[in-house]
């Protein structure tokens, strides 16, 4: 399998996300950028998940059916030909990182995926769900991880 990069000039990997993209700040999706998907690439695929959330991965943001020729998200918007889906907390779209105060630091998975076709999800799909579909048309993968904590 094919990787490729996925960073975001807000936060470094394994590093703090900013307040402004958290539940607790503006809640503005972070700005994304990543290097050209492999060839073949039917769409992409982003996921930003929390595993360290009480009970199953939380799911922050889920966007499909974006162009494989796009390059980035800008802050606060939806990538390109991107349909965006319901989070966790049940809102569309981008539900910043709101971890219960003193449960420690969580752990927030950007995952971008480039698939060979399109996913078929159900209406509210949860974290499992999502890993489930890309397993067989995953062509590559880039995983970018922020942390964020309350007190």
């Amino acid at each position: 399998m094919t990787a490729f990069q996925l960073t975001s000039p807000a936060f470094a990997d394994h590093r703090e996300i900013p307040r402004r993209h958290t539940g607790e700040g503006e809640d503005l999706s972070p700005p994304l950028t990543w290097t050209a998907a492999p060839e073949g690439t039917a769409e992409l695929l982003l996921l930003c998940e929390d595993p360290d959330a009480p009970g199953p991965a939380f799911l922050h943001w889920l966007v499909t059916g974006i162009d494989p020729w796009t390059g980035g998200v800008e802050e606060g918007r939806v990538p390109h030909g991107g349909r965006s889906w319901p989070n966790g907390f049940g809102r569309l779209g981008w539900g910043g990182p709101m971890p219960p105060p003193g449960h420690g630091p969580h752990r927030y998975f950007f995952h971008l995926y480039a698939l060979s076709q399109p996913v078929l999800l159900r209406e509210r799909p949860d974290v499992n769900a999502v890993h489930g579909a890309v397993r067989d048309r995953q062509l590559a993968g880039a995983t970018l991880v922020g942390t964020y904590e309350r007190f």
